[in-house]
């Protein structure tokens, strides 16, 4: 489990096709400081499992299914990605409960800079519109974020400096693909609701 709060930009060093995966290569500092093999780290919220480990570096297996439902498909050697170490007992809850499952792919629609914060809208795929509501919680490239507001087919959400200056979408263009995560909690509601002879009564 994650908190979607970034810890750093690490980069992808390598990228070797293996058919039906690939392994990453990723150079990292913050998150190698205790990882070790079998650790989990979410690469642009998408958790991935420690192969091997370096000093500065470490490497991943990504499977086919996991390049057909995400972004990390379209990786090439060079470029940032969000990084994050799962959380510990003790760790602050700083964002919101993220399981690192991606749940859709969308993409930047728009960005609207302001004085002191951005505005980007994001496409959102029909079937995850109703798990986001405005005021809610949505993890972007494994970034938690407050959703501003919602449409039938994409949700906007306000990034202040910090965000912009620490996380990926501080360079991600109009037209790029990002990795959406949506609350879990709603989807267990949902289901509940669904499956329960009477639903839940109020």
């Amino acid at each position: 489990m994650f908190t979607g709060i970034v810890e750093e930009l690490g980069t992808v060093a390598g990228i070797e096709d293996q058919g039906d995966a690939v392994r990453l290569t990723i150079s990292a500092e913050t998150v190698l400081s205790d990882a070790e093999l079998g650790a989990s780290i979410a690469v642009n919220g998408c958790c991935l499992t420690v192969a091997t480990l370096g000093e500065r570096e470490w490497t991943a297996d990504v499977m086919l299914e996991t390049l057909k439902r995400t972004s990390l498909h379209a990786l090439t050697a060079g470029d940032q990605v969000n990084l994050e170490r799962a959380v510990t007992p003790t760790t602050r809850l700083g964002g919101h409960i993220v399981q690192g499952h991606v749940d859709g792919v969308g993409r930047i629609v728009s960005r609207e800079p302001s004085e002191h914060w951005e505005v980007v809208t994001i496409s959102l795929p029909p079937e995850l519109v109703r798990y986001v509501v405005e005021k809610g919680s949505i993890a972007v490239d494994g970034i938690s974020l407050t959703v501003v507001s919602v449409s039938d087919d994409a949700f906007t959400v306000s990034l202040i400096p910090e965000t912009l200056a620490r996380t990926s979408l501080g360079f991600r263009a109009v037209g790029d693909e990002v990795n959406l995560e949506t609350d879990i909690i709603a989807k267990h509601v949902e289901k509940l609701v669904l499956t329960s002879p009477e639903g839940i009564r109020s």
